[in-house]
């Protein structure tokens, strides 16, 4: 599925592409990750991601060159927080794109703060505040992250139920995962068809195997 322009900084390039064919443009590998940040599976194989599965993808000119990863929105309603920490991190590809992998590390780093026991007592507004702290921690501007994710008291401009400044983006993300049929958080989707067999569980060797089958 194409990434929209908005969301650039969703994917992850490793090198300059090589068409395969002369006078065919380049075409790399996608390797979609389907990833909740309440989930704590997704925040397992989002850690897999940067520390075992970008530095093979770097470290073989031939992968580098066939391959892109791009992390896809899937939030589960059925822990209502998602939809906050999902908006913050649109946020923070709003205030400072070159921030969202960053910030994505950190909020998976902390995510079981934001799990249903630790957000029962606390009201919408309040969940924001403390996401718009995170970001603040990787040097994203916390106050403007905030403005962005804070819900009136108010009506705004006669509605009642406008939303902030990430609703857009959020009906794009969800509309784009329904488009998928994806359900299951982590969902990896390689070329347009789900990778089944991919785990959260795995480590480099059964991640360089899969690399080694289809990269190529």
């Amino acid at each position: 599925m194409a990434l929209p322009p908005k969301f650039a900084a969703h994917r992850l390039a490793f090198g300059q592409l090589v068409a395969k064919t002369e006078g065919v443009p380049p075409t790399p590998h996608t390797i979609e990750v389907y990833l909740d940040y309440a989930c704590p599976f997704s925040a397992k194989i989002f850690n897999a991601l940067l520390t075992t599965v970008a530095p093979l993808i770097r470290s073989n000119p031939t992968w580098a060159s066939q391959a892109q990863l791009i992390f896809r929105h899937q939030i589960q309603p059925w822990h209502p927080q998602s939809t906050l920490l999902h908006e913050s991190a649109l946020a923070v590809n709003q205030v400072a794109p070159d921030k969202f992998w960053d910030y994505s590390r950190e909020l998976f780093a902390v995510s079981q703060q934001f799990y249903d026991v630790n957000v029962v007592h606390e009201t919408r507004n309040e969940t924001y505040a403390r996401l718009a702290k995170v970001a603040g921690g990787v040097g994203v501007d916390e106050a403007e992250v905030l403005r962005r994710l804070r819900i009136s008291d108010k009506p705004v401009d006669g509605a009642y139920n406008a939303g902030n400044e990430t609703t857009a983006d959020v009906k794009t993300v969800v509309k784009m995962a329904r488009l998928t049929g994806v359900h299951v958080s982590p969902t990896v989707i390689l070329d347009g068809v789900v990778a089944a067999e991919v785990s959260s569980g795995w480590g480099e060797g059964e991640w360089k195997e899969w690399l080694t089958k289809n990269i190529v």
